[in-house]
């Protein structure tokens, strides 16, 4: 089996379509990085902004396969790209991110499993990130947060390519998973554009949503009920060791979320964070 060493010398040696070498990452410096198209490298990141898995309630369903489709991977067993869609703040990204930790401890999986994050502006750049991460002796969670596309952007078909249809295709040690408040990829006053003016509606339409096809897995995220935010609330609490019972923490927390206009993680984490920060001003 080749070296580390051996397989980021070949890859530096290789050329971008850009005519740039490429820089291969350091395996060693972290297991998460991001993608720099500019400079045609991974960024090592030492401290990735995640939660523990146990925390990320009212999800299970989408946590429970995701995990499965992940462990499959991260052991050479066929998986599936992934579409983590729906409802804003209730844990898409946060899963993603807490996953990678959770099944990188494993101890039973073969090679490292990394995460890296492609940004939206660079899906087109996608091609030459996929060769830099083909020669990698490692396992890679390529990761897109809020991924989604306008009227005129064509730069969808970059991704369409790669995920399934490509003669090169995915890499096997690559996993896409990717993150959109939208179930198509594309706004629903786009799709209602498209069948209006276009000559034949259905073929215009399919092909802008057939992208979001070639996710194997998808996942949908609504928004979580009354009971399923205080459990978050609860959780939150124990986990930054609030002084507060839920009972005493229960009505200022359902404020919280009315005047927010919504119920979901994100306001949870945001309302737990409030609590702990009154609570420590207390204490001073």
């Amino acid at each position: 089996m080749p070296s580390i060493y051996h397989s980021i010398l070949r890859i530096a040696n290789a050329l971008d379509p850009s005519g740039r070498k490429v820089v291969g990452p350091d395996l060693t410096l972290a297991d998460s990085f991001v993608w720099q198209p500019e400079q045609a490298c991974l960024s090592p990141v030492q401290e990735v902004a995640r939660i523990p898995l146990h925390l990320l309630k009212g999800i299970d369903r989408a946590k429970d396969l995701l995990l499965s489709n992940t462990l499959r991977f991260a052991n050479g067993l066929p998986a599936n790209n992934a579409l983590l869609w729906g409802a804003r703040g209730m844990g898409k990204s946060s899963l993603v991110k807490a996953l990678h930790a959770h099944v990188q401890a494993q101890e039973a999986i073969d090679k490292p499993l990394i995460l890296v994050e492609l940004q939206r502006e660079d899906v087109a750049t996608v091609a030459g990130l996929l060769e830099v991460l083909r020669g990698l002796e490692a396992n890679c969670i390529l990761f897109c947060d809020d991924l989604s596309f306008d009227y005129d952007d064509a730069s969808y078909k970059a991704l369409k390519a790669v995920l399934d249809g490509g003669l090169r295709g995915r890499p096997d040690n690559v996993i896409f998973y990717a993150t959109s408040n939208r179930r198509h990829l594309i706004p629903r006053d786009m799709m209602d554009n498209e069948r209006h003016s276009a000559i034949n509606p259905n073929e215009a339409i399919d092909e802008k949503i057939s992208l979001s096809d070639r996710f194997g897995l998808w996942l949908g995220f609504h928004r979580c009920t009354q009971d399923e935010y205080l459990t978050m609330i609860a959780a939150y609490a124990e986990y930054l060791g609030l002084s507060a019972d839920i009972a005493t923490l229960r009505p200022h927390a359902l404020e919280w979320a009315t005047t927010r206009g919504s119920r979901s993680g994100r306001v949870a984490w945001q309302f737990a964070q409030e609590w702990a920060g009154h609570e420590a001003m207390a204490q001073q």
